[in-house]
This record gives C-alpha cells, structure tokens and sequence, in this order.
C-alpha cells in the first residue's frame, strides 16, 4: 500500500506536475523519498534557498500557466517560502507549496523546528490544511491542486515527518475511495451580454480610447491587436504585460507608471474612454482622473473589476474570448488623430530616451549597456528582471520583440527575484535562452543562486547593474519625501569573480567603449554568465514628468545628499533636463 508522501506525490504527477522546487531536509525525507523513486515522472530540482524555490515556483507558474510547486522543510525551511508565495499571491499565480512539521505527537510541545506552518500561511494561501493520515492525503493533495489552479493563487498542505510515512490508513465510514477525479475542471469563460453591449456603446461613443494591457492579456495578443485597430487606440502595458504585444508594435506607447513613458501618461490623460485588459496595474495616480474617462474592463476575477478605475462596464471572462465577442460589436473609427498624435509623442519620447542610451559619458551610462545587452537577445528569448532602478532600465530601455516573454515580482515587487526568476524560465522552456537584468542589491540576496544555474546549466546572460547602491531606494528618499539620501550605499561584490568561483562564467565592463566587444564575448559564451557592469551612482531615476511636489522635495535633498555635484551635473543634461521640467 501506498504511503502519504506517494499518494502526494503521485498525485501530483496525475495533475501533470513535471517539476518541483526545493531544498531537502529531516522535516520531508519522506517525501523526497517518494520523488527519488519517481524521477522518470517528476523532477526535483534543487536550490540553494527556499525563498528561491517559491520565487521559481511562482515564476514557472507566470512563464507557462501551469501550476508551479515548491517543497521546504518544517520550521524555517517553510517560513523561507513566504516572500516567494507572496509574489504569487499578489500577481495571482497558482502555486502550490508543501512543507514538512515536527512528529504527530510532538507538535506545540516546544520540540525543535516546532512552528504552526499552516497558522503562519493563513494569509498568504486560499487553501492551507495540515494533513492527517494517508487517506486525508487521498482527498486533499488534489483539492490543493485544483483550489490553486481554480483561485490562482497559493495552496499549502503540511505534513508531519512521521506521517508522511505511513501506509493508507483506515477510512472512515464516509471517505469512499477514489470519490475524487484528479482532473481540472473551468467554468463559463464567456462574459455577461448586457455588460458586453454597455462596453461596446461606451467605447464606440468616444473619440479618445486608450487601452491599458496587463499579464492578462498575454494569451490574447491577437484579439488585442484587432481592438486597438478597430478603435484606433493607443496601447500602455502594466510591466507584467510587457510582452503582450511587441514594444515595436504601432498601437504600442510603452510601460505606464513611475517606469513607464511620457507618452503612455499622456494618452491617461487625455482619453475619453479607457478600457483596462487584464491588469489592476498599482498605481492609481497614472490612471485617468475619476470622472474624467469612462472604463470599461476586462478580467476574469471579479473582485479587480473596478479595483483602480470607476469603471461603467466590468467584463468577466477570459480575455482573448471577452476581445473577440467586443470586437464584433466595435465599429471602425474613422478619426485616428488621437492615435496619430500618441505616436508622434513616442516617437519624441523615444528620441529621449536614445540620447540616454548613446552617451559616451565616463562612469558607465547604466541605459547604455542595457540596450545594448536587449538589441543582442534573440527572437525567442525569455526576459526576467529584478525590483528596483534595474527594473526600470529593463522596462524602458529594452524592446520586447514578437516571440520574446518577460516575467518580473509585480505587484510584490520583490528584490532577488530576477535570478529564481530566470532559472525557472530555463526549467519551463529547456532550449530557450534566458535573460536577467538585475542590481546588485538584489542579485547579492540570493547570489548563490547562480550555482543553480551552473548546475542545471541554463543558458543565462545576466547582467547585474553594479553602482554599489540602493538606488531605486535613494531616489525615493529623494522624490517621496524631500529626505537626503541614507544608508542606500553599498558594500561592493566582484560579480565577475563570484560566477566564477561557482563554476561560470564573469565578464566585467566599465567603459563605453568596451561594451560591445563585452556584450559580444558574453553572448557567445556556453552556460551561465554574469556580465557585471559598473556603472554611475549618481545616475537619476525619474519618472517621465517630475511632478511639482517631487521636483521640490529632490531640491531640498540634495543640499544634504552625498555626491550632490554629480546628480545635479546629471540633471543638467538630456534627458533628465526635459523630464525635471
């Protein structure tokens, strides 16, 4: 007879589970047991931290809309998990994630490792429960599964080290076996008629519409193209839409937010209807006054509908399907001025950010090598980026191409998730190239993480922005507040030397015109490189029209800021100038 950690584990693999992120430890043997004799049917992968597991497994999850899982051990090893299953909670990726406790007998007794791990992840999962017995695993390992998939969001099952041993238990009366299909089961995607005839008027009836695309979106790319056509809209992408439509793509205006384009928050100001397409992008100051344009959303959770916007028409569905019934309904617009003019003011937003990225300037301009490393990725990459003044240089400065996918911690907007992040991709899609622009605040968290990719060998080029700062901190210190810049320094690492001492490969560039043969020499490497570039600490992240309050504060900032000579000697320049105002 099967025991607990089979049944679980074979139960998985019913679910089509191929993968599994995690580290092993006394509290799980039993289940790591159960995986090794099933190594033809499920892979183990191993890394070096548990929040690093999550963070794959909540990436995976992003990169192929399956269910992504991770597996710790009792006490701490499952309490690492938490930052990791947060991003997958707040950017709804159904993850399902299996911890090890303390023997039956010896939990709240004050024994080692003895943590409550399913009071401890009350909050971040919809589906949390410790197991009992082998026929308690029968009916929950694949409620977990399926209460993942159908909330997308994150499951958790404990599971006392003793128990997970134990053959089936007896039944009670009521728990008939097999009473369950270990199977997945989606409802009605098709959104309310009367909701779709109120959209399509409102749309329509306006002149100006302009489209917000998010993650939800991305497998509606074409339904996508064919309404911005017919309305003759500009397109601005949440970061986590990135890749729905290409950066290239004439409807498209760039990102939207502090790391988005000028032309983006233009086309928010100026519309008269804004219809939202998978996303509850955050910030809801770049969005359209209230009052000012009717919405109109689509999203398959109805809880996001009208989360950020005062929307009139709120579409439940799926998004490809919710276009497509739309679409039949719009009608050709025949003014496209509105779009006309976006287009020329992306096309002066883009001339901007080209001055950025062509500066010959000595220390190294950040933008100038991250274009550089984007123009070099090939048509079927797969981009990942960390949280902070990497992300925005990623959203801005490199173009997602057709064919190309991008994954970042979004509405979490977790640091050291750009390396978990990448080495998932390398798991989901084996074959594909992989990316990661990252800083060095963040790639130092979980940097032994590359030894990951070292041993899996995924074909990563990662380029860690080196200013030995926390600069995305820095400059909120600045903007937010007025406050001088504290504590955001520094200690610095040799990236280069560390991928190496983990067995990779480490190129390191300081000057402009060392870029390209660096950029070219790492690109033609085999197996895992990190590409370390050392880069101005006084260089500015700004958003793309300083507001009258931010413009203030980082003027009284600087009076007490280290390096004050250089930032405003930065500011003193193009682009920065225009976006100070």
């Amino acid at each position: 007879m099967p025991n607990t950690a089979e049944i679980l584990v074979d139960t998985l693999i019913a679910w089509d589970v191929r993968v599994i992120f995690g580290l092993p430890g006394d509290g799980i043997n039993g289940i790591m047991e159960a995986l090794r004799t099933r190594q033809d049917k499920i892979r183990f992968v191993q890394v070096r931290h548990e929040e690093s597991a999550a963070f794959m497994a909540t990436a995976y999850a992003k990169w192929t809309g399956k269910l992504g899982v991770c597996l710790a051990t009792s006490g701490p090893g499952g309490t690492h998990l938490l930052t990791g299953l947060y991003d997958a909670k707040l950017d709804q990726a159904p993850v399902l994630a299996i911890t090890g406790m303390q023997f039956h007998d010896l939990i709240e007794t004050f024994t080692q490792q003895d943590v409550d791990l399913t009071r401890v992840f009350n909050d971040v999962a919809i589906f949390n429960t410790q197991v009992t017995d082998a026929a308690h695993m029968e009916n929950v390992a694949g409620l977990a599964c399926r209460s993942a998939l159908a909330g997308r969001g994150v499951s958790h099952l404990s599971i006392a080290s003793d128990v997970q041993e134990q053959a089936s238990a007896k039944r009670s009366p009521r728990n008939l076996p097999r009473h369950t299909p270990e199977r997945w089961f989606e409802g009605d995607k098709r959104p309310d008629e009367a909701q779709l005839a109120l959209a399509a008027d409102i749309l329509n009836t306006a002149s100006k519409v302009a489209i917000l695309a998010g993650r939800g979106a991305l497998h509606a790319q074409a339904e996508l193209e064919r309404t911005a056509e017919l309305l003759a809209a500009p397109v601005a992408k949440a970061l986590l839409g990135k890749a729905v439509l290409p950066d290239d793509h004439p409807h498209v205006m760039g990102g939207i937010g502090i790391l988005g384009s000028l032309s983006s928050q233009e086309i928010m100001e100026e519309c008269e209807a804004l219809l939202i397409v998978g996303s509850t992008f955050p910030y809801i100051e770049y969005y359209p006054k209230p009052g000012k344009a009717r919405g109109v959303q689509i999203d398959r959770n109805a809880q996001r509908i009208g989360l950020r916007h005062p929307v009139e028409a709120g579409l439940v569905g799926d998004a490809a399907i919710t276009l497509q019934l739309l679409n039949e309904r719009l009608k050709p617009k025949q003014n496209r001025s509105f779009l006309d003019n976006a287009q020329q003011s992306l096309q002066r937003w883009r001339k901007m950010m080209a001055e950025a990225e062509s500066r010959d300037d000595v220390p190294l301009k950040p933008q100038r090598v991250v274009k550089a490393f984007g123009d070099r990725m090939p048509a079927n990459a797969i981009l990942a980026s960390d949280s902070g003044q990497n992300t925005e240089l990623a959203a801005r400065h490199i173009d997602i191409k057709a064919g190309q996918d991008f994954a970042v911690s979004g509405s979490l907007a977790s640091m050291a998730c750009g390396l978990p992040y990448a080495i998932a991709g390398g798991i989901a899609f084996p074959g594909r190239p992989v990316f990661a622009v990252v800083g060095d605040g963040g790639l130092a968290m979980q940097l032994g993480e590359f030894s990951t990719a070292v041993r899996y060998k995924i074909p990563l080029k990662l380029l860690v922005i080196k200013n030995n700062m926390l600069n995305q901190i820095a400059w909120e210190q600045m903007m937010f507040l007025g406050n001088p810049q504290f504590a955001c320094e520094l200690q610095p690492i040799d990236f280069a030397l560390a991928a190496e001492a983990m067995g990779g490969i480490g190129y390191s560039v300081t000057r402009p015109e060392n870029v390209d043969g660096v950029l070219d020499a790492a690109f033609a490497a085999e197996g895992p490189v990190i590409i370390e570039a050392v880069v101005d600490a006084y260089e500015p992240m700004l958003p793309p029209r300083m507001p009258d309050e931010y413009r203030k504060n980082m003027r009284t900032a600087l009076r007490e800021t280290p390096g004050r000579k250089e930032i405003e000697a930065n500011l003193a320049r193009e682009p920065l100038k225009t976006m100070m105002g």
